[in-house]
């Protein structure tokens, strides 16, 4: 029996919405089929945008979605994306795919979609190919509410009034893609163009988001945060960071979504676990330059990245999602939640029809992953409170190499008074009973929600809910302990009124 211990008395952090953020770039089929399908589209639509895809993500609260990059964002001039789109530029997306982009989704689009969606904002500037003028002059597009020359242009473009920005990425992996830079020579770039991302509104200011690290790329951390800390002041409000899941470590073969052994299975958790590792690092490196933790770090590609589907185009990065997926973003998003005092926000890659999404479409078929089914689970914990817990694990997994703890778990005070523990088990083969202590705490009622399968379960659009949570009754409540049996591959929501 594993002993989870929670303390609701000692409260460790906010855990912000923004933890379980999702994002969007112009690749494959995530926005054009995905979220967008256009006003004149047989498919059920508001205002260009999927009526079911935008009901779906509703469901799961999505708080903040990063657009329109990625490493699309380096390469995108906003002022083709705006007007009359019969007169907007048409390009090729070099990047990803080879396929024409017509900008019928451009930035109105976009915040008509947040609007939908009830979520923030969170726009990826161009510095690696656009100007200073450029940047400054989409901040004032979007945000100035005045007469100015961008103003004017918005208003001329159909909408008065002006939108809220609430996130701002000056750059995207400036390292690679973005323009293959130093970490010196980008942060001094860094200062330069934030200079110019304005808050018009003091009462709505923009949070600016400085490039991170790839992965384990410690040094890019320290050397930007010295080119932009002198006199104690960082400019800016968010640091990023980048790692995706690779089962192989091989980004050449990096393996199949849907086909894997056990020996697979193990080495993608345990090269999930590495993000632990990343966070507690570069949070150190943080903490050197900024020990109030007023810097969030901002986890904005995550998830992981397989060979693409056989048959689809490749620079689509199309790909199924498995119980895999889900015990990847279950362990994920407890990790953030433990860590929610440096890390602020995080968006998985991505939302619809790329890499490790929560919706796959064909056509006007829908079909929900079951990494949408792990949000679901986990959105009781959006703005909650941050509690004391831990849990006892054994090593898991096929050969000493890749062994695992079994378990994991974070717990949260929500805004409803409710204690919400989540909890995964990363064993294929065993069951594990749980036996929960919460000091101090007369439990008066519990109920569970539970997803599982057997690893290689997915949805599929003939097939759309073989992999669906469903309610879990087999708990027992004795004063302050609960005791229930968590299945092996598993991802559940206990929810526990006290």
């Amino acid at each position: 029996m594993a002993k989870l211990y929670v303390n609701p008395k000692v409260k460790k952090g906010h855990i912000n919405p923004e933890l379980q953020g999702h994002f969007s770039e112009h690749l494959g089929r995530c926005i054009y089929e995905g979220l967008y399908v256009g006003e004149d589209s047989d498919i059920p639509n508001e205002n260009g945008m999927r009526k079911d895809v935008v009901e779906a993500l509703k469901e799961i609260q999505v708080p903040v979605l990063r657009w329109p990059g990625g490493c699309f964002a380096d390469e995108y001039h906003w002022k083709d994306g705006i007007g009359p789109k019969e007169k907007r530029k048409k390009m090729i997306n070099t990047h990803w795919g080879g396929v024409v982009e017509d900008n019928s989704f451009g930035t109105h689009e976009f915040m008509e979609l947040c609007r939908q969606l009830g979520c923030k904002t969170y726009i990826n500037g161009n510095l690696g190919s656009g100007t200073v003028q450029e940047m400054s002059e989409w901040v004032e597009y979007m945000t100035f509410d005045g007469v100015s020359p961008m103003a004017d242009l918005r208003k001329e473009n159909g909408h008065e009034e002006p939108w809220k920005v609430d996130y701002f990425g000056v750059g995207n992996e400036n390292w690679g893609c973005g323009g293959n830079m130093r970490p010196e020579f980008y942060g001094d770039m860094y200062r330069r163009y934030q200079t110019y991302v304005r808050s018009y509104n003091s009462k709505q200011p923009v949070s600016k988001i400085a490039c991170g690290a790839n992965a384990d790329d410690y040094h890019w951390t320290d050397k930007v945060l010295e080119a932009t800390f002198d006199n104690g002041n960082g400019f800016m409000n968010g640091l990023s960071l980048h790692y995706y899941t690779l089962p192989t470590g091989d980004w050449s073969k990096k393996g199949s979504a849907l086909e894997f052994d056990d020996k697979s299975w193990y080495r993608t958790l345990k090269a999930t676990l590495k993000m632990e590792t990343l966070i507690k690092r570069h949070s150190a490196i943080m903490d050197q330059y900024d020990p109030e933790k007023k810097i969030g770090m901002v986890i904005d590609e995550w998830g992981t990245w397989y060979d693409v589907e056989p048959g689809t185009n490749p620079g689509f990065l199309y790909q199924q999602n498995t119980m895999r997926d889900a015990l990847v973003a279950g362990i994920n998003l407890n990790l953030f939640n433990k860590n929610c005092d440096r890390v602020k926000m995080a968006n998985i890659a991505q939302m619809v029809n790329v890499l490790q999404s929560v919706i796959l479409t064909e056509g006007e078929k829908m079909v929900k992953t079951p990494t949408w089914h792990v949000f679901s689970l986990y959105k009781a914990h959006q703005d909650g409170e941050l509690v004391e817990s831990s849990i006892e694990t054994q090593a898991v997994g096929v050969e000493k190499e890749y062994e695992i703890p079994d378990l994991s778990e974070s717990v949260s005070l929500g805004k409803d008074g409710k204690l919400h523990v989540t909890l995964t088990n990363a064993s294929l083969t065993e069951d594990k009973e749980i036996e929960g202590v919460f000091a101090e705490t007369d439990i008066k009622s519990v109920k569970a929600m539970i997803l599982t399968n057997e690893m290689h379960a997915h949805n599929t659009f003939e097939n759309p809910d073989t992999v669906h949570t469903a309610e879990f009754e087999k708990i027992t409540v004795s004063g302050s302990k609960v005791k229930f049996t968590i299945p092996a591959c598993s991802v559940m929501h206990v929810e526990v009124e006290i």
